[in-house]
């Protein structure tokens, strides 16, 4: 018997393998589904210092395959629509593509979740989060569930193990379910599944231990939401802007998409422009500070690397790589660690979105993009290009 692919299925395969589809998605994704503001607040905008352009003109870069490539070669091949680069808080190159704008707000995809990881340390660091604590004692709902379960460092650091309503877990098909709970637009016709975050994280029922093993899925995430919303008493969007957006210096405004509930949705619904973002990871590099404020606790900017736990999220392999592979990543507070001698971690989303940020090479990047998911597309060595880049400007 032939199965045929729902129109979820067939819109979600557009998504991974069109880039204009996608690029259409990333820079108005508010136009599918409801958004709440994260307010930039009224405070001046933190200036970004620029030098004339040229910096990285001829600079050659790891490609696909090994070879070497031009910067713009590989650009191209990864679609980019925005790459910016800070150097010692100089911003050293603005490109946008595409028809991409600097006012524009992009879509983060999966790198939000390491900014919701960034106000659960500071809300541990302030002692209003205990990092030991059963999720169930602060979202009594989610008891019996996986992640109800689990204590808040696990999931931080993506150590749970589920099934979804009792099927076999499967990651791609739990993402596409999850946007299906989003976004109306991408249910199958005769849907009868959850409607709401909340009503998803109801249906994972746990498979193992918490804390034993590494799995990279959305509802550690919107489970860990959830714990800040009811520690706090207000929105992710709120959250966020108190702790973080309305101290930057931002210029524009960023945005959460929301489910049904209104509840944003925290694993991968945020967009900001590429220059906010860059003041953001400019703050986190210098221990939290910015423009001479301290935005984040320096004990939270500066041990994102050294606080990498040794238990078992340490050392996981890069989503999709196949198991012969070296574990070369680690995986601390939601944030990916490429373990280069630079000290450096990013926010990583498909499609490439990045924030990279490298103490040891002065180095903030932001790289927004629409690019291609296919096993018949070889990846682009984004994080090899980002070492270019900065040893580069290192001399």
């Amino acid at each position: 018997m032939t199965v045929m692919p729902s129109l979820a299925d067939l819109v979600w395969a557009r998504g991974y393998t069109d880039p204009a589809w996608a690029r259409r998605h990333m820079t108005a994704a508010r136009e599918l589904v409801p958004s709440r503001s994260v307010r930039r607040g009224s405070g001046p905008v933190t200036a970004l210092t620029a030098v004339p352009p040229g910096a990285l003109d001829g600079l050659d870069v790891p490609g696909p395959y090994g070879q070497r490539v031009s910067l713009e070669e590989l650009l191209a091949r990864a679609e980019t629509d925005a790459l910016l680069v800070l150097h010692r808080g100089t911003l050293v190159h603005e490109q946008y593509l595409h028809g991409y704008e600097p006012h524009v707000p992009h879509f983060n995809a999966s790198a939000a979740k390491s900014y919701l990881g960034l106000l659960a340390a500071t809300l541990a660091h302030e002692g209003l989060l205990d990092r030991g604590t059963q999720v169930t004692k602060y979202v009594p709902e989610l008891a019996g569930t996986a992640f109800g379960e689990a204590q808040v460092d696990h999931l931080l650091h993506m150590g749970t193990r589920m099934s979804y309503a009792g099927r076999p877990y499967d990651k791609a098909l739990e993402a596409q379910r999850y946007f299906a709970v989003l976004a109306p637009r991408l249910r199958p016709y005769g849907y009868s599944g959850p409607a709401t975050i909340r009503e998803h994280l109801a249906t994972a029922l746990p498979t193992g231990e918490p804390g034993v093993e590494f799995r990279y899925e959305n509802g550690n995430v919107e489970a860990l939401a959830e714990v800040l919303r009811r520690v706090t008493g207000t929105t992710t969007s709120a959250l966020l802007s108190e702790l973080i957006w309305s101290r930057i210096g931002a210029e524009e405004d960023a945005y959460y998409l929301l489910d049904a509930d209104g509840t944003e949705a925290a694993s991968g619904g945020f967009s900001a422009t590429a220059r906010d973002l860059a003041r953001l990871g400019e703050a986190i590099r210098c221990g939290g500070a910015i423009g001479g404020r301290q935005i984040l606790p320096e004990a939270v900017a500066s041990t994102i690397v050294s606080a990498a736990p040794d238990g078992f999220a340490h050392r996981v392999r890069f989503p999709g790589a196949p198991a012969s592979t070296p574990a070369t990543l680690s995986y601390h507070d939601l944030w990916w660690i490429p373990n280069d001698p630079y000290g450096s971690f990013m926010a990583s989303g498909i499609h490439g979105q990045r924030l990279f940020v490298s103490p040891g090479l002065d180095l903030v990047i932001v790289h927004y993009a629409s690019q291609i998911v296919s096993p018949a597309v070889p990846p682009v060595p984004l994080i090899q290009a980002f070492h270019a880049i900065g040893t580069h400007l290192q001399g």
